[in-house]
Formats: C-alpha cells, sequence, structure tokens
C-alpha cells in the first residue's frame, strides 16, 4: 500500500497544478483581448489644419491679446489684428489684405504698415485669409514610353494594321486632362474668392463698427489682387480708397490686375518696386490701362530696394502716410 500512494501522489500534485496555470494564463490574455479588441477600431483623426490657421495660431500666442479679434463668416472664424489710431479724432480706418503665404502681421509691408499707421491717425485691421485650393493643383505629368533596345526592335515584326499611333492617343488624353485641370481649376478660383470677399466683408462691418470715417483697403502682394476683384466685383461705397504695394496676380487668376484697375471708381494709389523688370513692365501695362479712361483716377509710385529693410518699410510707410494725408506738412 505504501508503494501505490508512492504512485499516486505525483499524479494527484499535476491535476492540482494545472487547473490553476490554465485560470492564471486565462487571467493574463484576457486583458491582452480586450486590448487589441480596442485597438481594432478605427481612430477618430481630427481634420488638419489649414496653414493660415496654423500660422494665425503661433500669432495668438505672439501678439498682444489686446489686439486680436476674431471675425466670423458664417461657420468661418478668422484672425484680425486690430490697432486703433493714437488720436482722439482718427481719420479712418485702414484695412489690410495679406498676400499668398503671408500673415497678418507680415514682416514685409503687412506687419509694419499696421503698426505704424495708428501714428499717422488712421486705424488698422490686418486679416487672415484661407489657404487658396486653386494653388494646390498639380500640374500634369506626360509618362514617356520605356526605351527600346536596337535588339528588341530587330525583333519585333512591324505591324501597319496598328490603330492610331501613340503620340496622338497621348495627346488626346493630355487634352482631355487639361481641360478637367482648366475646369476644375475655375471652381477652386470661385470657391476662393467667394471666402475671401466674405472675410473682407466682415473687415468692413468690424471698421464700421470702430466708428471708423473713411475706409482705405491696402493689398499686398496677391492681397491687393484679391482687393481689386472684390472692389470691381461688389463696389462697395464704405471703401473710399485703395492702395496696392508690390501687386501681383495669381497664376491662374482671370481677369489681370491691368483688366481689374481701370474698372475701379475709387481713387487708387499703385505703389511697386522698379528694381525687378517683370513688376516694371507689369506697372506700365496697369498705368497705360488706367490712361484710356476718361477721368480716372489711378496713380502710380515706383520705390527702389533698399539694403536696409527696416529703411525699406520706413520710406513705404512715408509715402501711403504722404498719400493718404496730403495735407500733412512735409510730405
Amino acid at each position: 500500500m505504501p508503494s501505490v500512494y508512492r504512485l499516486a501522489l505525483p499524479a494527484l500534485c499535476l491535476s492540482l497544478i494545472l487547473p490553476s496555470a490554465f485560470s492564471a494564463q486565462a487571467g493574463e490574455t484576457a486583458p491582452a483581448a480586450a486590448e487589441q479588441a480596442a485597438g481594432d477600431k478605427p481612430v477618430e483623426r481630427q481634420p488638419l489644419l489649414e496653414r493660415s490657421q496654423e500660422e494665425a495660431a503661433a500669432l495668438v500666442r505672439k501678439v498682444p491679446a489686446q489686439e486680436q479679434q476674431q471675425l466670423q463668416t458664417g461657420s468661418d472664424a478668422f484672425l484680425a489684428l486690430w490697432k486703433p489710431a493714437n488720436t482722439s479724432e482718427p481719420k479712418g480706418a485702414v484695412i489690410i489684405i495679406p498676400g499668398a503665404g503671408e500673415t497678418a502681421d507680415w514682416p514685409q509691408a503687412v506687419g509694419p504698415l499696421r503698426k505704424k499707421l495708428p501714428d499717422a491717425e488712421w486705424s488698422s485691421l490686418s486679416i487672415t485669409l484661407p489657404d487658396l485650393q486653386s494653388d494646390v493643383i498639380a500640374p500634369r505629368t506626360v509618362e514617356t514610353p520605356p526605351e527600346t533596345k536596337p535588339a528588341d526592335v530587330a525583333a519585333a515584326a512591324p505591324d501597319t494594321t496598328t490603330a492610331a499611333p501613340i503620340e496622338q492617343v497621348t495627346g488626346g488624353e493630355a487634352e482631355a486632362a487639361d481641360a478637367v485641370i482648366a475646369e476644375t481649376g475655375e471652381e477652386h478660383a470661385k470657391a476662393d474668392a467667394e471666402r475671401i470677399f466674405a472675410r473682407i466683408d466682415a473687415a468692413l462691418a468690424y471698421s464700421e463698427q470702430q466708428s471708423a470715417r473713411s475706409i482705405v483697403l491696402l493689398g499686398h502682394g496677391t492681397g491687393a489682387y484679391w482687393a481689386a476683384r472684390y472692389l470691381s466685383e461688389k463696389q462697395p461705397s464704405q471703401i473710399e480708397r485703395f492702395v496696392m504695394v508690390a501687386a501681383q496676380a495669381p497664376v491662374t487668376a482671370k481677369p489681370g490686375l491691368a483688366e481689374l484697375t481701370p474698372t475701379l471708381k475709387l481713387a487708387t494709389a499703385d505703389i511697386f518696386y522698379m528694381d525687378k523688370p517683370l513688376d516694371r513692365n507689369a506697372a506700365l501695362e496697369r498705368l497705360q490701362a488706367s490712361k484710356r479712361l476718361k477721368g480716372s483716377t489711378f496713380s502710380q509710385v515706383a520705390l527702389k530696394a533698399l539694403p536696409n529693410r527696416s529703411a525699406e518699410q520706413e520710406q513705404l510707410f512715408r509715402r501711403i502716410r504722404g498719400w493718404l494725408n496730403p495735407q500733412n506738412p512735409g510730405e
């Protein structure tokens, strides 16, 4: 009997150990399975911010809070920077439209002007423009057939019954692709104009709320083009004068600036830099177009680029101040 007990004892111990081991393993794998099941669920990602929104968020951390204004256009909110005139009797407000890739406090023209104009008795309101959809259309790429080796050409038998040459088919496809891109570009340009015009409307309404007795629209770079489009198409009676600084038209923009500026029915100052031949020629085209109209109030100011950035910005400010306040002595 003792020998029987000795033989049965290992089996008894094994029967006691195995259930506890399996239960422990099950306890360990259960959380892992739960985690895996949770991980299988799709993660909801927040929509990516536009580049202009990211740059506006950076300005919020940088610019004094009292200068920041959140303006609204339907469901679209955007940052604007407001600085009241440093006088008890402001002459009015200047709404500044930055160009493509620029912020409401851009160091070239936009930022210096918005900060200096209050000393010239003008309030300034610099706005943020949305990202342009018309700027992200990819150019068409044409695939070239793989290079054929001489041995392959010799081995291949000529076939005179083939359909149209590859070049003709490729050309037709390219024309169709160009037509689609052109149509898409027009749709995007229309959507861009609607968003930009809505923001200028909001800036105009805010300026009126601040009791601005005179409102001037100032555009820099491509911002000058969109401001000219806005004035030409909407013709707001509240805006009395228009300033273009280093005006440029977007690549796909229609109509061009030379077609827009003569249609503007308000005093317009076209300030450009004569150092670049393309800019100089474009400015000459705008001037000639304005001369063809009787009673034109279009004027141009040619500036030279200065090696010192601060001096260049001061030169620009003095020219604009002299045009806004011609009665000031010394201007």
